[in-house]
């Protein structure tokens, strides 16, 4: 089998059946997308899900006494992690939106805030009277956030914030992730 990205980030797995000539027989290629399927809820890094992969099935055998679907399912679920573990994979980590409205003379202290929690500020604007700070800041660095915006505005500032998409997560951040995970 092959393992790749699935194409415009599609969630889930993306099963590709291109065995010819009958190597391994139909009945058995259900049980091989189902070990695939089960193999992703406990991913490589940290036993954590994968969001989304390509599997295309190429090749393979079968005996035709100690066959069954069972021996099928558990090859692709040992194939997947042998597998996984080469390919490289990534933390993702999502990524919020947020929009602070504040007072203008409170704008340096809020923007230094979003820096350290390693946020990214792309956009400044007016708002009745008020700078509107727009950014994309790490979910994980967002707790305790609207205590912090309290204490930095002396409580004038307000705050909203959506989810916005996945990233994946520096190196610094996944490592500690991984090492958490393996306790």
């Amino acid at each position: 089998f092959e393992l790749g990205p699935t194409e415009d980030g599609k969630v889930g797995l993306v099963f590709v059946n291109e065995i010819k000539g009958g190597n391994i027989p139909k009945e058995f290629i259900p049980s091989v997308e189902k070990g695939f399927r089960e193999a992703m809820k406990n991913g490589p890094l940290a036993g954590f899900e994968i969001e989304g992969i390509k599997v295309t099935l190429k090749d393979g055998s079968f005996h035709a006494v100690d066959s069954d679907q069972l021996s099928f399912e558990l090859a692709a679920k040992l194939g997947f992690k042998e597998a996984g573990r080469k390919a490289k994979p990534v933390i993702m980590e999502p990524i919020m939106k947020l929009e602070v409205v504040t007072p203008e003379e409170y704008m340096g202290d809020i923007v230094g805030d979003l820096n350290r929690r390693r946020g990214t500020v792309n956009g400044m604007d007016d708002r009745n009277n008020a700078k509107v700070i727009k950014a994309f800041v790490p979910l994980s660095e967002m707790f305790g956030y609207v205590t912090s915006l309290r204490t930095l505005s002396s409580g004038r500032a307000t705050s909203s914030m959506e989810f916005e998409k996945y990233e994946a997560a520096p190196t610094n951040v996944a490592e500690d992730v991984v090492a958490k995970a393996k306790g």
